[in-house]
C-alpha cells in the first residue's frame, strides 16, 4: 500500500466486519468505532483499535461527523471507509474527511452531491447518453397548467418523486389528471419533511418493471470496468429482500451494451470508486433511476460470479492504485443468489431484537454467510433489522436456488424471530423459480397491494 496503512471503519454490523476482513487481507490496520449499544459487535473485538463514539442514537454516534473525525485523529488513521447506509452517501461527510487530511474510501464529494440529487443525476446521465425514464427532465415549477401538460405529454400513469428522496419516501403514483396537483403538493411536503428539499420531478410510471442494476469500478487514472448486472426485483415496500446475479433474460449482448454506457458515463463525470447504476428494466429496455455512490448490500452476488473482491478494489482505488483488472478480464461464471436475513417477524415484519441463544451458520461448497452475529449476541433495537446475508453460488440458477433452500434449512438462529421462513417460501415459489419477476411480484405473493 502507498498511502493507506490504517482504516477507520465508520459503520457497524456485517458490512463493518466485511471491510475489516478486506483490510486484514491487505495487511492494513483497522479502527472500529461503536456506539454504547454496540460494544459487543464482532468487528469491535477483532479490530486493532476500537473507539466508542457516543450513545446508541445514530445521530449521536454513527451520524456524528465530529466524533468520527476525532476518532480518526486520535488513532492516527489514514482513511475512513463509510460502508453503506449512515454517512456513506453524504457529500458533506466525504468533504469533511478529505479536508481533515484523511482519505475517503469512496467517490469525490462532488460526485456524491450530484448523484444524491435525483434531478441533477438524471440530467447528468442524459447528457452522458444513459437511457432514462421519460419524464419532466428536471424539477417541476409552480405553473399548474404546465405541469398538467407535461403529465399528459408523458402519459398516465405517472409518478411524482422527491428530488432528494430514497427508500420509497416522497413518491406519489398518479393514475389520472384530476389527482395530479394534489399529488405534487403531497410529494413536495414529504420531500421537505424527510429530506429538507421540496423539489419534485415527474416520470412515466412503468407498470411491470424489473429492478436491474450495473456494478462499476473506476480508478482515478481513467480506468473503468463494469462487473455485469444484478436483479433486485424481489422487493417489499421498496426494500430489497432477495438479489441475484446475473439477471434472468439479460443477454451478453445487452449486458455489454448497457455496461458500456455506464462505464462511458463514469468517464464523463470523472467518477472514482465503486458505484451502482440502478435501472428499471421493462421490455428489454433499461431506464436509469439513480446511482448509488457506495458499496451495495448485495455486492456479494457480483463477487461470486466474477471473482472480484469489490471492497478490496475500493480500498486500492482510494490508495491511488490502478484497477487490478481490465474489462476483457471480467468473466461472468455461474449464478449467485443472496437472501437478506432480518431480525423480524416473518408474518408481520415487525423488528425482533433480543438475545440470540443459539446460532449455527449454513455451510458447504458454494455457500457464503456474511454476518456479525454469534451465540449470545444481543440484537439491539436501535438500528436496521438486517443481521446477515446468506449467499449461494452454483453453475445454474436452479442449482443456486436449491443450494439456498438447503442453506436456509441448515441456518439456526434461536432466541429471536427472523425472516428465514419467508425466504424459504420465496425459494419454493414456482414463479420465482422461473425468474424475471417484476418489482411488484413479492407484495402480490404476500397478498399486499403495491
Amino acid at each position: 500500500m502507498n498511502k493507506i496503512n490504517k482504516v477507520l471503519i465508520a459503520n457497524r454490523g456485517e458490512i463493518a466486519l466485511r471491510i475489516l476482513r478486506a483490510c486484514k487481507e491487505l495487511s492494513i490496520k483497522t479502527v472500529a468505532v461503536y456506539s454504547t449499544a454496540d460494544k459487543d459487535l464482532k468487528h469491535v473485538r477483532l479490530a486493532d483499535e476500537a473507539v466508542c463514539i457516543g450513545p446508541h442514537p445514530s445521530a449521536d454516534s454513527y451520524l456524528n461527523i465530529p466524533a468520527l473525525i476525532s476518532a480518526a485523529e486520535v488513532t492516527h488513521a489514514d482513511a475512513i471507509h463509510p460502508g453503506y447506509g449512515f454517512l456513506s452517501e453524504s457529500a458533506d461527510f466525504a468533504q469533511r474527511v478529505e479536508e481533515s487530511g484523511f482519505i475517503f474510501i469512496g467517490p469525490r464529494a462532488e460526485n456524491i452531491r450530484v448523484m444524491g440529487d435525483k434531478v441533477a443525476a438524471i440530467e447528468a446521465m442524459q447528457s452522458s447518453g444513459v437511457p432514462c425514464v421519460p419524464g419532466s427532465d428536471g424539477g417541476l415549477g409552480t405553473d399548474d397548467k404546465q405541469n398538467i401538460a407535461t403529465a399528459n405529454k408523458i402519459g398516465f400513469p405517472i409518478i411524482i418523486k422527491a428530488s432528494g428522496g430514497g427508500g420509497g419516501r416522497g413518491m406519489q403514483v398518479v393514475e389520472k389528471e384530476s389527482d395530479l396537483l394534489a399529488a405534487i403538493e403531497l410529494a413536495k411536503t414529504e420531500g421537505q419533511s424527510f429530506f429538507g428539499n421540496p423539489e419534485v420531478y415527474m416520470e412515466k410510471f412503468l407498470t411491470t418493471p424489473r429492478h436491474v442494476e450495473i456494478q462499476i469500478l473506476a480508478d482515478e487514472h481513467g480506468n473503468v470496468v463494469h462487473l455485469g448486472e444484478r436483479d433486485c426485483s424481489m422487493q417489499r415496500r421498496h426494500q430489497k429482500v432477495v438479489e441475484e446475479a446475473p439477471a434472468p433474460g439479460v443477454t451478453p449482448e445487452l449486458r455489454h451494451k448497457i455496461g458500456s454506457v455506464c462505464t462511458d458515463a463514469c468517464k464523463a463525470i470523472n467518477y472514482r470508486g465503486a458505484g451502482t447504476f440502478e435501472f428499471l428494466f421493462e421490455n428489454n429496455a433499461f431506464y436509469f433511476i439513480e446511482m448509488n455512490t457506495r458499496v451495495q448490500v448485495e455486492h456479494p452476488v457480483t463477487e461470486m460470479i466474477t471473482g472480484v473482491d469489490i471492497v478490496r478494489e475500493q480500498i486500492l482505488i482510494a490508495d491511488g492504485q490502478k484497477l487490478s483488472l481490465t474489462q476483457e478480464a471480467v468473466k461472468i461464471k455461474g449464478f449467485s443468489i443472496e437472501c437478506r436475513i432480518n431480525a423480524e417477524d416473518p408474518n408481520n415484519f415487525m423488528p425482533s431484537p433480543g438475545k440470540i441463544t443459539q446460532f449455527h451458520a449454513a455451510g458447504g461448497l458454494g455457500v457464503r454467510v456474511d454476518s456479525h452475529v454469534y451465540n449470545g449476541y444481543s440484537v439491539p433495537p436501535h438500528y436496521d433489522s438486517m443481521i446477515g446475508k446468506l449467499i449461494t453460488f452454483a453453475d445454474t440458477r436452479l442449482g443456486a436456488i436449491i443450494k439456498m433452500q438447503n442453506a436456509l434449512d441448515e441456518m439456526v438462529i434461536d432466541g429471536i424471530k427472523t425472516n428465514i421462513p419467508l425466504q424459504a417460501r420465496i425459494m419454493a415459489d414456482e414463479t420465482f423459480r422461473k425468474g424475471g419477476m417484476n418489482i411488484h411480484y413479492l407484495e402480490k405473493m404476500l397478498g399486499e397491494s403495491h
